[in-house]
């Protein structure tokens, strides 16, 4: 969970200055050059009139009266310059081949912030402020948990608020119709999730983000190094490995449809997760209702796959994936509500993506007024929190310096400069960085006192105490809300590698509503004064309570079903055929437990055989034991017509 603190030096510099993180690919902003902007009372300002595409040209100026300088655009030539001529080197690909891209050269356009720096309309943290008018907290419901206090929850009660049965069921049949699908072009029969199945594939997946295994199959080895217990009384290897493959979010056949809409208008690149995505941030918003203050950022869900969503961000932690704006509770990290972001196609009203992207989740409809919104310095603009002030919500975000200008002479640690415009305080305020904030509800200085270490001439460190303008302490305090819900979803997540693209947000849709369902149980536990569960405690108990719930899930020791016996590919002997693992000869006979084809015929005892060797212990991964004399007995029975009416457990490894 990262920090917002901006007495650090890294941290200042991703608030402020780190402009490159915010821009990906799909959307192809242009770069906007790092700078510190130093402020000085009483000093002459130098302006470099930069900014950004996610800013319009066309907003309200903080100082109507000073109209800003425009520069000329420097457009790329329609010649391409000669190699004699041309300044910049040609890279790797275009100077082996003659290929490669060419660097757009940046547009420069005039500043989303034009103020005037003269002397008259800056002040000092000595001149007093006007204290804005504070918008009444009106939620449109009782923020917290929207559960039955009085009642106990567990944690499984808890995760089905999310996932219920009509959602899981809603998945079982779109991935029984996938599968089915996939296998009659292979000429096999499909065998149908249940939901009890469904609950015993999410009991592993939870479980999967607790311990962790390079691939899929080493939770079902049998070697030393590995010899989990679990997984294999949950779920075969096999069957799961088969759900995995199978697991689908929308209908088959209208997914069908859609592609032949590829190219156009009515065509939905977010169909394949629509079902289940509708139906997450639907349960998102019923069970809970944020606090007064909330905030707004992004998140990267980790992939490579080869599909038109993915972004790219080089000074992110996940630098590959897709892009998520995620309105968040600040005091729990909640995810209350999220999109998924499609490129640049996907701005809708034409004012930039920051702009788009807070009206779209701050809906004061279903929110209510009076909200305190916390933005970094990729969506703040003046018309934005214009707009926001007109349907009371209140807003503060940091600023960009580049938007307001740059001075030559620096300034003294703790010196606050302010400017208010009508409803729009604009304050910069020196740590060892200048911090520059905009807000609709704080007054520039209300004596407010920071401590820092500051190194002294002979090189001792000593603490000093500097004034601090509110808005600062505020930013700090509540917009790590995304940060925190991000922190929660990393530490167990249950994300891994797929070869489907919406599959890797099923996993992420997972991840949000066990993160959101601890949430709940933190809320519900300390109205209850009872004792809280660590989202570790939080996840066995989800994870025992989904097994349990499941289909095969076993504690003591093996039942007959566990145990390998034969039994029938399918109902007629002649259709399902599949090639023994021992002979490779045509047989209509597997194993019940490690469902390996193995022939069961007075010449060839090949399931005797197979299971006593080597290559059932480095094969087999789904079985809990070695084939036993007592399952010997009974097959040896079932041949000659002796019935053994007793059976020993399978032993253990």
């Amino acid at each position: 969970m990262s920090s917002y603190k901006v007495d650090k030096d890294v941290e200042s510099e991703e608030t402020l200055n780190d402009v490159e993180e915010e821009h990906d690919i799909a959307s192809e902003r242009e770069e906007s050059s790092e700078g510190e902007t130093v402020v000085s009372s009483g000093e002459e300002m130098v302006f470099d009139n930069l900014s950004d595409d996610d800013s319009s040209s066309s907003e309200d100026e903080l100082s109507p009266a000073v109209s800003s300088r425009k520069r000329k655009i420097s457009r790329p030539s329609a010649v391409s310059p000669s190699p004699a001529k041309s300044n910049r080197s040609a890279s790797p690909a275009s100077a082996g081949s003659g290929k490669g891209s060419v660097k757009k050269k940046s547009i420069k356009r005039s500043l989303s912030f034009s103020v005037d720096m003269s002397n008259d309309k800056w002040h000092s943290a000595d001149e007093p402020d006007i204290e804005p008018t504070q918008q009444q907290f009106r939620p449109l419901r009782t923020p917290g948990p929207q559960v039955i206090s009085t009642a106990s929850y567990s944690p499984l009660q808890f995760f089905h608020m999310f996932f219920s049965s009509r959602v899981m069921q809603k998945i079982i049949e779109h991935s029984n119709a996938y599968g089915a699908k996939c296998l009659a072009a292979k000429r096999q029969s499909w065998c149908d999730i249940s939901l009890k199945d469904f609950k015993s594939f999410l009991a592993l997946i939870v479980y999967m983000g607790l311990v962790k295994c390079f691939n899929l199959t080493d939770y079902w080895k049998k070697s030393d190094i590995y010899s989990l217990p679990y997984p294999v009384q949950v779920m075969s290897c096999r069957r799961f490995l088969a759900i995995s493959s199978a697991l689908h979010l929308s209908d088959p056949e209208e997914d069908a449809e859609n592609e032949k809409k590829k190219g156009t208008a009515g065509y939905d690149r977010l169909f394949k997760i629509k079902p289940l995505y509708k139906d997450i941030k639907e349960a998102c918003q019923t069970y809970f209702h944020p606090f007064q203050n909330i905030s707004v950022d992004e998140r990267m869900v980790a992939s490579k796959a080869r599909n038109g969503l993915k972004q790219y961000m080089k000074n992110k932690p996940t630098k590959w994936g897709y892009k998520l704006f995620v309105l968040a509770d600040s005091l729990s990290g909640y995810t209350w509500d999220f999109f998924v972001y499609e490129g640049k196609s996907d701005t809708k009203q034409g004012k930039g993506v920051g702009y788009d992207t807070v009206m779209r989740l701050v809906n004061e409809k279903s929110l209510g007024t009076g909200y305190k919104l916390y933005v970094d310095n990729f969506y703040t603009t003046p018309m934005l929190f214009r707009d926001l002030l007109s349907k009371k919500i209140l807003a503060c975000g940091t600023v960009r310096a580049n938007r307001i200008g740059r001075s030559t002479t620096a300034a003294p640690r703790g010196n606050i400069r302010w400017f208010r415009d009508d409803n729009l305080l604009l304050v910069e305020w020196k740590d060892r960085r200048n911090v520059l904030l905009c807000s609709t509800f704080h007054k520039a200085f209300n004596g407010d006192k920071v401590k820092r270490k500051v190194k002294g001439g002979d090189g001792v460190w000593t603490e000093e105490e500097f004034t601090v303008p509110p808005a600062v302490l505020d930013y700090n305090k509540h917009m790590g809300g995304v940060d925190l819900s991000d922190a929660l979803i990393g530490y167990y997540k249950v994300l891994h590698k797929t070869r489907k693209w919406y599959r890797t947000f099923f996993y992420h849709f997972v991840d949000i509503a066990v993160v959101n369902a601890f949430i709940l149980h933190k809320h519900v536990a300390k109205e209850k004064n009872e004792k809280l569960m660590t989202q570790k405690e939080f996840r066995e108990g989800l994870c025992s309570d989904l097994a349990k719930a499941g289909s095969c899930y076993s504690e003591v020791t093996p039942t007959p079903e566990l145990l390998h016996l034969p039994k029938y590919i399918s109902d007629d002997g002649t259709i399902g055929r599949r090639k023994c693992r021992n002979c490779y000869l045509k047989t209509p006979i597997e194993c019940v437990l490690c469902e390996m084809p193995l022939c069961f015929v007075s010449t060839r005892q090949c399931f005797t055989d197979w299971h006593e060797s080597k290559a059932a212990e480095a094969e087999c991964s789904d079985s809990v034991g070695k084939i036993s004399k007592a399952q010997k007995r009974k097959m040896n029975s079932a041949k000659t017509g002796v019935d053994n009416t007793w059976m020993e457990p399978v032993e253990k490894l």
